[in-house]
């Protein structure tokens, strides 16, 4: 009996480590599907994109604060005419956005004051503004919690209700819904700027960084005069995956006609809605200096961001500092790099 219970642990550790070793290094979560809370209680990807008639093709149906009225403004796919009881006018009838299952009415009539109430996000902009409709609209239909309430929304951390967070973390709930996180309903001040006024130009690293392209810009790629040794050896010790060489419609929103110094911060510039606990490295978007390969995240950020990396004992950057620091490189709490502390590696 003693030798079987030994042979069955054998098999738990052995399965243990064979599920880490999917990363390049570390560990992170393992053994969910990558979704993870994106999975909506296991309706998946409808929970977000309903193939058939938006919002309310996923169950949904028009909210008071987003009544339709017949106007003159704006139109629908069959040429019906609305507009909403809370603005003027919307980009098209709700639910009728590029597969997209939630009611967008509330959000879009919505002016956010992020990041301590200094960078004020009109999201009205959305119908000129593609990154402010996929980056901010069709998050906040989800994650506001205050003029919109999304589906199957519990308002704390997947991670933390289904116990997958490192023990070093709080047991209070992780909110989720920027509007509705336990404070007063509808502050946006403690969430990081978002939206075209918290723009690159903010931020010392503008000066390293130019467009892929000078007429029809896509994303934003290392100046090609060499930034100086201490962002290159940034880039080496962990990458610029949120920075440079995302792929097209990820990192920060880039418009033709405008400045480098004005490309800014929309929610996917940090997240990913299609990976909870795992990102890649490719040749485009290296980390670490590898061209391939999986490292542990959490909380759908689209980089290495790993709370419970192995620091040793401070001799190792952990990636969830390095992630923050790909922005904020110099200054008060930037990096090893831009102190002239080139040689502290980082602990994915």
């Amino acid at each position: 009996m003693k030798k079987t219970i030994i042979f069955a642990l054998a098999v738990l550790v052995c399965a243990g480590m064979a599920m880490a070793q999917t990363y390049t290094s570390g560990a992170g979560i393992t053994g969910i599907d990558k979704l993870g809370a994106h999975q909506n209680g296991g309706r998946g990807c409808v929970g977000c994109h309903a193939p058939h008639s938006g919002v309310r093709g996923n169950g949904g149906s028009l909210t008071v604060s987003s009544t339709a009225t017949t106007s003159t403004n704006t139109h629908n796919a069959t040429g019906s005419q609305y507009s909403w009881s809370n603005q003027s006018a919307i980009k098209g009838d709700v639910g009728g956005e590029a597969l997209w299952g939630q009611d967008i009415g509330p959000i879009v009539a919505l002016t956010l004051n992020t990041g301590g109430g200094s960078y004020a996000a009109d999201l009205s902009t959305s119908a000129t503004r593609d990154r402010v409709m996929t980056g901010i609209v069709f998050c906040l239909s989800c994650h506001d919690g205050n003029v919109a309430k999304g589906a199957m929304m519990t308002n704390q951390s997947f991670e933390q209700a289904a116990g997958l967070l490192p023990p070093t973390y709080g047991s209070q709930p992780i909110p989720t819904l920027l509007g509705a996180d336990g404070g007063t309903a509808g502050n946006y001040q403690n969430d990081h700027p978002i939206g075209p006024k918290a723009k690159l130009s903010t931020l010392p690293i503008s000066k390293y960084l130019a467009f892929d392209s000078p007429t029809a810009p896509t994303v934003l790629t290392l100046a090609a005069s060499q930034p100086d040794v201490y962002y290159t050896a940034f880039q080496t010790n962990y990458g610029l995956p949120v920075v440079t060489g995302a792929r097209s419609g990820a990192g920060f929103a880039v418009e033709t006609g405008m400045a480098v110094g004005d490309a800014y911060v929309v929610c996917t510039t940090c997240h990913t809605p299609h990976s909870m606990y795992t990102t890649s490295a490719s040749s485009s978007n290296k980390i670490a200096g590898l061209s391939s390969g999986n490292f542990p995240t959490y909380f759908f950020i689209a980089a290495p961001y790993n709370p419970g990396a192995n620091t040793a004992n401070g001799t190792k950057a952990s990636s969830a500092t390095q992630f923050c620091r790909q922005c904020h490189f110099s200054g008060a709490g930037g990096s090893n790099e831009a102190s002239g502390v080139l040689t502290i590696p980082t602990a994915f």
